[in-house]
């Protein structure tokens, strides 16, 4: 994705770098720690891998995602949130509370008690 040449505010911006359904889960997951891309794949049920290295390679691009390579075989790469990512991950934190708020008002609290997101 390009930055734009115009924009209404910043938050346009930050808006067009995290849209979609998967980058605010590839935040969450990451937050998590460094993880690789098949760990990454496992963890994040319905993406596809060609989704989730296009949505990695843009977010590397404006410096929310980093990784390491090591070398040898097979090859492994790791990725991790950079400070940026950090941040951006507290916003996505936010967004989880509201979520898991709204959904024990909405009766489920099974499905949060079965994924660990309550006690």
């Amino acid at each position: 994705m390009k930055i734009r040449d115009a924009y209404t505010c910043p938050l346009e911006l930050t808006h067009d770098i995290t849209k979609g359904k998967w980058k605010p889960i590839i935040l969450w997951q990451l937050g998590k720690g460094t993880k690789s891309l098949s760990r990454l794949e496992n963890e994040i049920k319905g993406i596809s891998q060609k989704m989730l290295l296009e949505h990695l390679k843009e977010m590397q691009g404006f410096g929310i995602v980093s990784k390491n390579s090591f070398e040898g075989y097979p090859l492994k790469v790791e990725y991790f949130l950079t400070e940026r990512g950090k941040k951006l991950l507290e916003a996505v934190s936010i967004m989880q509370s509201i979520g898991v708020d709204l959904m024990k008002e909405n009766g489920m609290s099974g499905f949060l008690k079965e994924k660990g997101f309550i006690d």
